[in-house]
């Protein structure tokens, strides 16, 4: 128990948590529009500067400052503060066109820093009970944004993501009392059953049958969150009806934090002997998510709700290999993840200022846009190219390995796995065409700048960088992830 009281090291990792939620209270009182927007970007980026400290910051207290954390911790940072500098030029022009008052974007910015501080939490807290608290705190932020149009779809998205993340984390909650109960008879009552950096260590000894009882509620429950096939139709819906940085955010960080636990959960299940294969499961909702999601991208009319379902095809392909295991497939399950996360994020981005330029979101309101303005077409095209996984951009390679690995293990998994890849493929690269190479709509909203596009062009460089030649630390620090989490 000592090792829970005394906390060395503690400060930076508290302070990632905490300066967002402390910033949240705050951000709840300033009534200045403009001062909120640009003290949302200020905490958001000390907060991934804090972030980016944490490798130095290694702690199994209270707080878990593990590889895997830490990795998942700087990139949801990274994203955040884009997102928020983004939302600075953007959600004022949102407003205005959804006649959003002052008090809804006062919860804007306050909800923003709560749904981040939440992320941090449950990304860097050692105890399996809190991890499950501060996700569905995020969860509740996220909603509470969605509804901030007041619109009857707006409503109807936040209140389906309610419902659905809902049942997902009360799976979850049921699947963690599961797990403490495996863990009682090893570990004793009380926090140590629900320790994470203590979990591995002891789950060779678990009664294999509660241990994959508790997994499979768990997975269930995680894979809400994941928005994995079955359980994914609130992705499309808060991504479509949201505010566009919300869309932004939601593509790389709760997603992501679901896949963190289910990668830790694996790895309980994989030392104990009696417990269930976990990769065949994961593998599957994997699968499936890539193959549903490929295919109903070419029935969208909606450009966010489609490039939503491209998420979760994403996700998919993240969760599979996790699932599949290994050293290998591990490592391109992490670049996977890391890269669509950036990639997404920078589509929703430019999706965001082409929606506020042509006045609606459907394919046929946006049009030609390199046509009128080569910026934000060039940059747009540049981030379907990515996700799509067409080389020179990251997605390639991560998705090459991901086949590759399949090849080596499970080889008859790869034609479905290639055919779902290569029908979403194609479904981005019809849509490239008809948003940026079509005929021109009109404009019917103000022209973005060049410097509102800087925080797309930021996360398309760094997926670039890592597909043309990943520097030789950023595959060491990945493949180090790997084999811890394997």
């Amino acid at each position: 128990m000592t090792e829970l009281l005394i906390l060395p090291g503690l400060v930076v990792p508290g302070l990632v948590v905490m300066v967002p939620l402390v910033a949240a209270a705050g951000l709840g009182l300033v009534t200045n529009v403009r001062l909120a927007a640009w003290i949302n970007g200020g905490v958001a980026t000390l907060v991934f500067l804090l972030a980016c400290a944490l490798p130095w910051q290694p702690t199994a207290g209270l707080l878990l400052v593990d590889p895997l954390a830490t990795h998942i911790a700087i990139l949801t940072g990274f994203v955040g503060m884009t997102t928020a500098w983004f939302s600075r030029a953007t959600i004022a022009v949102e407003a205005e066109a959804k006649r959003l008052d002052a008090r809804a974007l006062r919860a804007y910015h306050a909800m923003f820093q709560a749904y981040l501080g939440f992320l941090m939490l449950a990304l860097l807290s050692n105890n399996v009970l809190a991890t499950w608290g501060s996700i569905e705190a995020a969860t509740i932020a996220s909603v509470l944004v969605v509804a901030l149009p007041r619109t009857d779809a707006a409503v109807a998205a936040a209140s389906k993501q309610f419902i659905l993340c809902g049942a997902g984390i009360s799976l979850a909650f049921f699947g963690t009392t599961l797990l403490y109960l495996a863990a009682v008879p090893v570990l004793g009552s009380g926090l140590p059953a629900l320790t994470w950096s203590r979990l591995p260590a002891a789950a060779p000894q678990f009664h294999a049958a509660m241990l994959n009882l508790a997994f499979v509620f768990l997975l269930l429950g995680y894979a809400t969150k994941a928005a994995l096939v079955p359980l994914h139709a609130w992705m499309a819906s808060a991504c479509a009806e949201g505010p566009t940085p919300v869309s932004a955010v939601l593509s790389g960080s709760i997603l992501n934090v679901a896949l963190f636990v289910i990668l830790r959960l694996r790895g309980l299940l994989d030392v104990n002997l009696g417990a269930i294969a976990p990769g065949p499961p994961i593998m599957a909702l994997g699968l499936f998510s890539v193959l549903l999601a490929a295919f109903s991208l070419w029935r969208q009319n909606d450009v966010k709700r489609f490039f939503a379902f491209s998420t979760i095809a994403q996700s998919g392909v993240a969760a599979f290999a996790f699932g599949l295991g290994g050293v290998g497939a591990t490592f391109a399950g992490l670049l996977h993840l890391t890269l669509h996360t950036l990639s997404h994020a920078a589509i929703f981005q430019c999706v965001g200022r082409a929606v506020q330029l042509k006045g609606g979101q459907r394919f046929a309101d946006i049009g030609g846009l390199l046509v009128r303005h080569r910026a934000l077409g060039l940059t747009l095209a540049a981030g379907i190219v990515a996700v799509a996984g067409l080389p020179p951009f990251g997605l390639f390679a991560s998705e090459f390995l991901v086949l590759m690995e399949t090849v080596r293990h499970l080889p008859w998994l790869v034609l479905p796995l290639a055919l779902g890849l290569v029908v979403g493929g194609w479904a981005l690269a019809m849509r490239l065409i008809s948003l940026c190479l079509g005929a021109p709509t009109p404009d019917r909203g103000p022209a973005p700048g060049l410097p509102a596009l800087v925080p797309a062009w930021v996360h398309l460089a760094v997926v670039l960088v890592l597909g043309l030649a990943m520097p030789g630390p950023v595959a060491a620090w990945l493949m180090a992830i790997a084999e811890a989490a394997r």
